[in-house]
């Protein structure tokens, strides 16, 4: 059954990595837990393989149409690859309770960034040096390592405010950066999850990777027709919901 349940999770994954360039990897975790059956530090693995894997797809009509900036994906998403090694290898130090209070946390931050009101600008775009930018996907980095996301939803606003690109731009750029951080951070949690004497099970990630492309066609073809406030505001309060009954999973393990 849980399998089953897994498939319509699987698209929601790559919907909403096409639609918004974020999302994907705090739907994946929670799929891969409580549907699937994984341990935490299983999910996290997995997770990064995922996201990396349906961000490289859902990045090729963004490459084909030349709207990816390269320099950002230098100046912020080669120092967030450092930033995500550190996260990865920092993990084998904490238990995955630890990390999941740690992740329900950064789904309420998510949920608050997309429920506040505000517009994104890019006015301190010339303000900010390119090494303060490098420092800010470095500090991005870290966290999907740690927690196994793909950082979307720090990545697009950070490329608009601080990188001074167009939100749909900063969305192509996103999916990319995700998908270097993704790969460096799953490479480094193989070594992790082998001290552990845990495996991944490649066929789900397979599985849930070719379900996820699907869903993030659907998604990039629906970016253009629905107004994207909408979407954030659904996206969270689901993000709400499931960071609330996150934590009250995990808090009680970490406690005891």
């Amino acid at each position: 059954m849980g399998y089953l349940l897994a498939m319509p999770g699987a698209f929601a994954i790559g919907l909403s990595l096409g639609l918004l360039g974020s999302g994907g990897s705090i739907l994946t975790v929670p799929v891969l837990v409580y549907l699937i059956g994984q341990p935490e530090k299983l999910a996290i693995a997995g997770s990064l393989a995922i996201v990396g894997i349906i961000s490289l797809a859902a990045s090729v009509p963004y490459l084909r149409d030349r709207i990816v900036s390269w320099k950002m994906v230098v100046v912020f998403g080669l120092p967030g690859m450092m930033g995500t090694y550190g996260g990865a290898w920092s993990s084998q130090f904490v238990s995955g309770a630890l990390q999941f209070c740690v992740f329900s946390v950064v789904m309420m931050f998510a949920a608050y960034q997309m429920l506040k009101p505000h517009e994104i600008t890019s006015i301190n775009a010339k303000q900010r040096s390119d090494s303060k930018i490098g420092l800010d996907g470095l500090a991005v980095g870290w966290l999907t390592g740690f927690v196994g996301v793909g950082g979307g939803f720090l990545i697009v606003p950070a490329l608009v405010v601080l990188g001074g690109l167009s939100m749909h731009r900063a969305i192509a750029t996103s999916l990319v950066i995700i998908a270097l951080k993704s790969f460096v951070g799953f490479m480094k949690y193989t070594e992790v999850l082998a001290t552990e004497g845990l495996a991944l099970d490649y066929r789900i990630i397979l599985v849930i990777s070719a379900i996820g492309i699907i869903g993030s066609i659907g998604g990039t073809q629906l970016a253009a027709k629905i107004r994207e406030e909408h979407l954030q505001k659904v996206f969270g309060a689901f993000l709400i919901c499931m960071g609330t009954f996150i934590l009250g999973r995990s808090l009680p393990a970490l406690l005891t």
